[in-house]
């Protein structure tokens, strides 16, 4: 399995539905949501972030580097694209920063998946039978094929229609996105929890 792989972490949006709350930034068990995100791609050679420069902690791993969609605000699909301009290994992850659980155990699963004859894209999938789209692994040269001219408005799912994807089963923690003020509470609730991860 190749240890050559990048991540690219949408951290933009205007995350509506938690108020307009500067979404990577919530605390989740003492770290921000975005924190913790980079913690689990702590493995990767590149770290991409796509958003507004904010305030890290200290990770271990390859230094943060900070881009912007254009134009800002233009949807996840426009993010990846500006995070995937600057990647040059041969998978990249692609990922939201709202996943306080995801770790490099779902990562590694997910390149190792990827890495199967014959595939574009490996997502983790819930309990529920449920993609993550943005907790996802590609590799390079297929994303760069997938991704439109123009992107900006693109839904993720749209990159994976005609792909061969496999489907990586996960824990519904792993796959736990903060969209809304209950996903935060029930984060909270777990990482509260005696011995919870993270």
């Amino acid at each position: 399995m190749t240890s050559d792989w990048s991540a690219v972490i949408c951290a933009g949006g205007a995350a509506r539905r938690l108020g307009g709350r500067d979404k990577p930034a919530v605390v989740v068990g003492g770290a921000t949501l975005l924190d913790r995100v980079l913690a689990a791609a702590a493995g990767a050679r590149q770290r991409v972030v796509v958003g507004p420069v904010r305030d890290l902690a200290a990770t271990p791993g390859a230094p943060v580097r900070w881009r912007r969609e254009d134009p800002p605000g233009g949807g996840p699909v426009a993010a990846i694209a500006a995070g995937f301009a600057v990647v040059d290994t041969p998978l990249v992850a692609v990922l939201a920063a709202d996943l306080p659980f995801l770790t490099d155990r779902e990562l590694d699963l997910l390149r190792g998946g990827v890495e199967r004859p014959g595939l574009d894209v490996a997502v983790l999938v819930d309990p529920a039978g449920r993609r993550q789209y943005l907790a996802a692994m590609w590799r390079a040269d297929r994303l760069r094929a997938a991704l439109p001219a123009d992107p900006t408005g693109r839904s993720v799912r749209s990159l994976l229609a005609g792909r061969a994807v496999r489907e990586v089963p996960a824990g519904e923690l792993a796959c736990l996105d903060c969209d809304e003020p209950g996903d935060v509470e029930r984060a909270l609730r777990w990482a509260a929890r005696p011995g919870a991860a993270g």
